[in-house]
């Protein structure tokens, strides 16, 4: 296992480099969206229409962060599931997104793009959520206000920790976890 510190957008290079178990401190932009905002966003994808933000190179954390308090940027940020965003993900992936950050397992078809299009799965530590807002330096609203906590958002971050949890050899942290935990 290595660390690196990396900007966003990342690129190719940046995410071939990293194996699942890898510490990652991510400084730039991010977005964060869940399940009805990546909806939206396939379906604008579908019908050819232009996304909020480019996809190249992007990093989304899957986060509906909660109201800041008077003088902060952001209230709690922590992850949220990620298996909801499974069946958008892939298309996501194959129009330039080379991260994601969220909770817990993949499916087959999120890790295969990932092989196939160069990208990682990060995973943030859940309960940690003010904690991992502390990382975020500034966060507006750009697409769909109307989700409220689920909007939209481009965050600027400075070393938000992650480790990687797939990366773009199929390697999975979550099976080699339990298979070493199962040889002992």
């Amino acid at each position: 296992m290595a660390e690196y510190r990396l900007k966003t957008p990342l690129k190719e290079e940046d995410v071939t480099k990293l194996k699942a178990g890898d510490i990652v401190y991510l400084s730039g932009i991010i977005y964060t969206a869940r399940d009805a905002a990546h909806k939206k966003l396939v379906e604008l994808i579908q019908n050819n229409k232009p996304l909020p933000f480019d996809l190249k190179g992007s990093v989304i954390y899957y986060v509906g962060p909660t109201p800041p308090k008077p003088g902060e940027v952001i209230g709690s940020a922590g992850p949220t599931t990620s298996y909801r965003m499974d069946s958008y993900a892939p298309t996501l992936i194959e129009h330039g997104q080379k991260g994601m950050i969220g909770k817990g397992k993949r499916n087959e078809a999120v890790k295969d793009s990932c092989k196939k299009h160069k990208a990682v799965y990060f995973g943030a530590v859940g309960g940690a959520g003010a904690l991992l807002a502390q990382r975020i330096k500034d966060a507006k609203v750009i697409a769909y206000p109307e989700l409220g906590p689920e909007a939209i958002r481009e965050i600027v971050v400075e070393d938000f920790p992650v480790v990687v949890v797939n990366d773009t050899y199929g390697n999975d942290l979550y099976q080699e976890g339990r298979k070493k935990w199962e040889k002992n």
